[in-house]
């Protein structure tokens, strides 16, 4: 903890006092509650950095989860977003976040298509207060634009992230395209693992698991500078089978016959309304596409740990998953000839039966 963080944890306004206001606030709406804490909490002595990762970013992960356990609408957490991103706006116009740009240039982005803009954001605030001259793209940054930018100026990294799985084969293009300019790549985000083990896959420079740490790591000095001649197929040679690539090509052709399938296992599907039907139909997209990334990936494990949270969500919304199984077996019939989407399927159902079969609060 800061000197100004103590101060304040000991006249009554530790963090955690913080995080429960701002949070009142975002599950509220109210924006003008929200700024004003942030304000206040750098004005009675809370440190800018503590209030961007253990305010405003723990009460962003505490929306994520409400999420998750459907105890907040999309639009409810959607608007809490939107909130807490005034917020960091309020703290970086704050006089109590001017700092001296004098450690050198990142560039701070998004991988094209990634719209969960602010854990990049928090970074980019986190390292202006650390002295860096930062330039921030943005959400859904296109490759070329970031090339663009980067022949445009004298930048020392880059640091790119990406939250959803699902957008690792952008990612590895992007994290290349850097490199193939000669600027190395720290990579950060739920998409590259809990312990980094994609970025290390898709040849990242570095990795870190969150805005402090990657700030400490980019204080520590220069990133290590790209291989010359480096290629793509260095880091996934699997991928000469092509099963990624026809998987993807023909997802809207395995989502049609998935829904097709279950339809005539599920006669009670016949019945559901265009909204339930809309559901069915985007859960089987998103099956589809965690299928391509852990054939894209080579890592089973992938797919089989999104079928877990997926079927977490669904209880969670009071949707039986029990047509899991069935749509997963549709799709290896669908993939026969296909042996590694096979497998990974397979593995999937024997996970998804297996928990099926663990009584309720028996963790053994």
């Amino acid at each position: 903890m800061s000197p100004n963080a103590f101060h304040s944890a000991q006249n009554g306004r530790t963090p955690r006092r913080w995080v429960d206001e701002l949070w009142k606030a975002v599950t509220d709406g109210d924006e003008h509650a929200a700024t004003e804490v942030v304000t206040s909490a750098l004005e009675e002595g809370l440190d800018a950095e503590s209030v961007l990762l253990d305010v405003i970013a723990r009460v962003q992960g505490r929306v994520g989860e409400e999420w998750a356990a459907n105890r907040l609408s999309v639009a409810s957490e959607h608007t809490a977003t939107a909130i807490n991103d005034r917020a960091v706006a309020a703290l970086a116009l704050h006089p109590a976040s001017r700092t001296t740009a004098d450690r050198g240039r990142i560039t701070v982005a998004c991988v094209d298509g990634e719209w969960h803009a602010l854990p990049a954001r928090i970074l980019a605030e986190v390292l202006k207060l650390r002295g860096w001259h930062v330039d921030y793209l943005g959400a859904q940054v296109p490759t070329p634009h970031l090339i663009a930018h980067l022949h445009r100026t004298n930048c020392d990294a880059v640091a790119l992230s990406s939250s959803i799985a699902t957008r690792l084969p952008t990612a590895h293009a992007a994290i290349t395209a850097c490199q193939a300019v000669g600027v190395p790549v720290l990579v950060g985000g739920a998409a590259f693992g809990a312990d980094g083990r994609y970025a290390r896959l898709l040849g990242a420079d570095d990795w870190a698991p969150d805005a402090r740490a990657a700030a400490e790591r980019l204080a520590l000095g220069p990133l290590p500078r790209p291989q010359p001649h480096h290629q793509p197929i260095d880091d996934l040679p699997h991928l000469a089978d092509q099963e990624f690539t026809l998987v993807a090509r023909n997802s809207t052709t395995l989502v049609r016959a998935a829904f097709t399938g279950l339809e005539s296992r599920f006669p009670a599907m016949r019945a559901y309304s265009d909204q339930q039907r809309e559901h069915t139909a985007a859960d089987l997209v998103h099956i589809v596409e965690f299928l391509g990334i852990a054939l894209y990936t080579g890592d089973d494990d992938l797919f089989a740990d999104f079928l877990a949270w997926t079927s977490g969500i669904l209880a969670a919304r009071n949707v039986p998953p029990h047509s899991l199984p069935p749509a997963l077996q549709i799709l290896a019939d669908e993939l026969r000839d296909f042996p590694r989407a096979t497998r990974i399927l397979r593995l999937g159902i024997e996970r998804l039966t297996s928990a099926a079969l663990v009584p309720a609060g028996n963790t053994a």
